[in-house]
């Protein structure tokens, strides 16, 4: 009865605000937003029936090549069913809102190939531990412009700088205005080291609608950027040959259900991380090899994950260390136990948000289980420890390919059974004919055909 009072709400403002298109989005297993478009005159019947898509759609992989999947073959179809909650106008576009949806089976039953269902399963598994996950992306684009050449960054100026806040201003605050108007909350929009390079950072929500927001995020700054100003933007990991590479951060942390109170904080010491928290490192840490694959998913990912360029390209963990795989961000004074938190910096925007968190999530609960010590945190970038820190610090390499760290996924059984036998197949199918493709065309046409769709 819930939901469907929720439904005729959202009709009679579809109704009241004369929408004429609404768009069912998905993410697929290759990062990419994809959809249907309902016209308001069906959408009473289809906000509730959804609309057909054939299996095969998701073994299309990131450079639009339809890879043989067995139980993904064009014989068939799903049902994609949006969910209400996240319905939004989009304004930048007239007339139209949009809505993330699941992928089930037409009798409604859980289809192992939707992504957003994958991480439905982690939250379960983590509430019936009494756990809630809160997470957010902070992210990094580059605005550009298109030229006969290719693409070339839009503008330019000092990171962090006045100047640079100016120059980017009539943009940034129209995407900033966009993102309010779908009730995302902003923290912080900063201009960025690269030229043209810019970050916004919204405020953490429970995990399903974290990575709700960060699609709506994505869609917002190309959509405002393209529509609005002509521009191009760009969330890819290495949108430019010689510039910094951009990351989608990953900030999470985790909450009591029934306390309401956060897990990593420790009231002995507020700054460190609870027993607890420390576990989730070690899981995390554990798995990371193989959750490489689902949060720096694509071949041009690798090109970011270089050293010193505040990526991560070592299994390693530290306090407000920017060189390390997890950082734990310190907390403000004050609000210590509402603030502490993990961020995960091998994380790129060509992610699926739904895999990525629950990865993560599977990850380091297992460290939690079975109960895992991390090793020594770094106290600086891992390439200038010595030999005797980094063994102490535990400090190994992480996959140096996009090849090595689908091996590594393919070896992880908890994160495979996390996504499941069908999703893993195809995960791994679609990804090494990426692979391949690359290979076989070059590096930078590789470059570009990422920038064009993230």
């Amino acid at each position: 009865m819930k939901d469907e009072a929720i439904n005729k709400g959202i009709v009679a403002k579809v109704e009241a605000l004369d929408i004429r298109l609404i768009r069912y989005l998905y993410c697929d297993l290759a990062g990419v937003i994809r959809g249907k478009t309902v016209h308001a005159s069906q959408f009473p019947k289809k906000i509730s029936e959804g609309v057909g898509l054939t299996r095969a759609q998701n073994a299309v992989n990131l450079f639009e090549e339809l890879v043989p999947v067995e139980g993904m073959e064009p014989v068939g179809e799903v049902r994609i069913i949006p969910d209400p909650e996240t319905f939004t106008i989009l304004p930048w576009v007239d007339r139209t809102a949009g809505m993330f949806s699941d992928l089930l089976e037409q009798d409604g039953s859980e289809w192992g190939g939707c992504t957003r269902s994958v991480l439905k399963r982690a939250i379960d598994f983590a509430a019936k531990q009494g756990i809630e996950v809160m997470a957010a992306f902070e992210t990094e684009f580059y605005l550009a412009e298109e030229r006969e050449g290719g693409p070339i960054p839009w503008k330019d100026a000092p990171v962090y700088s006045s100047s640079g806040m100016d120059r980017a201003s009539e943009v940034m605050n129209s995407i900033v205005d966009n993102l309010t108007t779908q009730g995302i909350i902003v923290e912080q929009a900063i201009n960025e080291y690269g030229p043209g390079q810019q970050e916004i950072a919204i405020k953490y929500d429970n995990a399903l609608r974290a990575a709700d927001l960060h699609l709506k995020f994505r869609d917002t700054v190309r959509g405002t950027a393209e529509v609005e100003f002509g521009l191009l933007a760009s969330l890819a990991p290495k949108p430019f040959p010689n510039g910094v590479g951009s990351g989608a951060h990953l900030h999470f942390s985790l909450w009591s259900i029934e306390n309401k109170t956060n897990l990593f904080y420790n009231p002995k010491d507020p700054t460190k991380l609870s027993e607890l928290g420390l576990n989730f490192v070690a899981g995390v840490l554990d798995h990371l090899p193989g959750l490489l694959a689902l949060t720096c998913p694509s071949y041009v990912s690798h090109h970011r994950l270089k050293p010193h360029s505040w990526a991560g390209t070592t299994i390693s963990w530290g306090y407000d260390n920017r060189e390390c795989a997890v950082r734990v961000a310190s907390p403000f004074n004050g609000r210590e136990m509402e603030s502490i938190n993990l961020e995960l910096k091998t994380c790129d925007g060509s992610t699926n948000p739904y895999l990525a968190l629950a990865g993560l999530i599977l990850a380091g609960l297992d460290g939690v289980a079975r109960k895992l010590k991390p090793p020594l945190p770094a106290h600086r970038d891992p390439e200038y420890l010595t030999n005797e820190e980094k063994t102490l610090c535990q400090i190994r390499p992480l996959p140096s390919s996009h090849l090595e760290a689908l091996e590594a996924l393919e070896k992880d059984v908890l994160l495979t059974n996390g996504l499941g036998e069908l999703m893993t197949r195809a995960y791994l199918a679609t990804r090494r004919a990426e692979n391949a493709k690359a290979k076989l065309e070059g590096d930078e046409w590789a470059r570009l055909a990422t920038f064009s769709t993230f």
